[in-house]
């Protein structure tokens, strides 16, 4: 197990009313990273990845002189290593909040590549079209992430939430996986062949399942962040709503047993090997038919679905008993989403998967790719089923996402109203509220400005600066209102 390196960064303080009481509730914070793949097709000379980027950023860097900055919604754009933009949703204390500022990105990044598009046009041909994939995966076989982060309790030791979690993470790929086309077959997740160890502190030198950097980008005294790698990036709305929303009810059973000074029980789920797992999870298409050599010596049967239905009992029980998580998410119905749990994994039990095709990525292109073949007089080449599979996560110049939602085929969660208000309004309930409103305030009076995900400065007409430590802080205090007074 490596290390943990401590951000540094606590507070001398000590903790007043408000964080002793998020520290003891079952309130959570959640984000989603996601690193977009970037190629030019119909070019009449060659512009790679690299290049597009960077012309997709160029309205960026002339704004704020950097490929690296925060939005008027509280969340940052940036240009990563590899010539990936990312983008990182602010911060949301409910799954259905995050939902509505990651549907955001994808709309800032189709208009980033349109407008590059159009600029492009004029230098390398007419037919030059910029595409955009929100997938994990590129034609050259290099793969990209999807990281989740969670707001947990610092007095549950990191290991336990890694070893406790990874199981249900692995298994949890059964209705969150976004699918892939391959040589050897079809596969319900595009992570598991690139994925290296369970559990590292790097994220570029290797490719762990749980990152175990120790950035809270809170009071670190009080929270740490659970940064998770091992998730797809994912179209479907209700699978991002599903995979935050089930994880956080789990984050509750290990958060109260630390708590009260217990095992969770979840330990007993550890498998033997977690890449086989997630590799044997990865092509078990039924969800019942892989067996699981465990960490204590036995054989798990009944595949992702018989973990899951471990996860899900111990789940149920507890919301019975703590009827107070059931207010934890301020939109999302816990009991709704239990609801959807279970039916979830009857339709697998059943032999029914089909019946979530408008829901679950991978169920919703493996049934499409199936029809087309069923149609087809020859066999499909391998490429027209990549290129598909690619046009599905097109954010930018993809047709069949958009044909499936508008046929209902798939279900939407959020209406485009919704995903274009978010670009500008940040959830109300966090701390992105007070980054969103001064970013929104220094760009409208020409300030000079920067900030983080714990900081917001201004360097002119004043030099001026707030922490940010509390991320579940909204109201304006003092300081806040002294900043933004000295703007305007």
């Amino acid at each position: 197990m490596p290390q943990l390196r401590d951000s540094g960064n606590h507070s001398s303080a000590p903790f007043d009313a408000e964080t002793l009481h998020e520290v003891h509730s079952f309130a959570r914070i959640f984000g989603i990273e996601t690193e977009y793949g970037v190629s030019v097709t119909g070019a009449d000379m060659v512009c790679d990845a690299s290049q597009t980027a960077m012309m997709m950023f160029q309205p960026i860097v002339a704004s704020a002189r950097s490929t690296n900055t925060y939005i008027e919604n509280g969340s940052r754009l940036y240009l990563d290593v590899g010539s990936h933009p990312e983008y990182a949703t602010s911060e949301a204390r409910d799954p259905m909040d995050a939902l509505a500022v990651d549907a955001a990105g994808e709309l800032v990044m189709r208009d980033l590549a349109l407008d590059a598009q159009q600029r492009l046009r004029a230098t390398h041909g007419p037919r030059a079209t910029v595409h955009v994939f929100k997938n994990n995966v590129d034609s050259a076989g290099h793969s990209f992430g999807c990281h989740e982060n969670y707001l947990v309790r610092r007095f549950v030791p990191l290991e336990v939430i890694e070893h406790e979690l990874l199981p249900f993470l692995i298994t949890r790929q059964l209705f969150t996986g976004a699918g892939r086309v391959t040589e050897s077959g079809f596969q319900i997740t595009q992570r598991a062949d690139f994925l290296d160890e369970a559990v590292s502190s790097a994220t570029t030198r290797s490719r762990p399942m749980v990152n175990t950097r120790d950035e809270p980008h809170a009071d670190p005294d009080a929270f740490r962040r659970l940064h998770v790698i091992i998730g797809d990036s994912n179209r479907s709305q209700w699978a991002t709503m599903m995979k935050l929303a089930t994880t956080h009810l789990v984050l509750c059973v290990i958060e109260q047993a630390g708590r009260e000074g217990r095992e969770s029980g979840f330990s007993r789920f550890a498998f033997a090997d977690a890449g086989a797992a997630n590799r044997a999870v990865s092509r078990d298409m039924s969800g019942v038919t892989a067996s699981f050599d465990m960490a204590d010596g036995s054989t798990l049967q009944g595949g992702a679905v018989a973990m899951q239905e471990r996860y899900l009992q111990a789940v149920e029980q507890f919301v019975d008993e703590h009827p107070e998580v059931a207010s934890s998410l301020p939109r999302t119905n816990v009991h709704d989403v239990l609801r959807q749990w279970r039916n979830t994994l009857e339709a697998f039990r059943s032999g029914n998967a089909n019946a979530l095709g408008d829901r679950v990525d991978w169920v919703c292109k493996y049934r499409l790719f199936e029809a087309l073949r069923a149609r087809s007089s020859a066999d499909l080449p391998l490429s027209k089923l990549e290129q598909l599979d690619l046009d599905y996560h097109d954010v930018a110049n993809g047709a069949l996402y958009a044909s499936l939602l508008r046929r209902g085929a798939l279900r939407s969660l959020i209406d485009g109203r919704e995903a274009q208000k978010a670009r500008t309004i940040p959830p109300a309930d966090t701390r992105a509220a007070l980054r969103g409103r001064f970013v929104s305030a220094a760009k409208s009076h020409g300030a000079q400005y920067s900030c983080d995900w714990t900081r917001l400065s201004l360097h002119a007409p004043r030099k001026m600066d707030m922490v940010l430590l509390d991320p579940f802080q909204c109201r304006e205090n003092e300081d806040f209102q002294a900043m933004i007074g000295a703007l305007e």
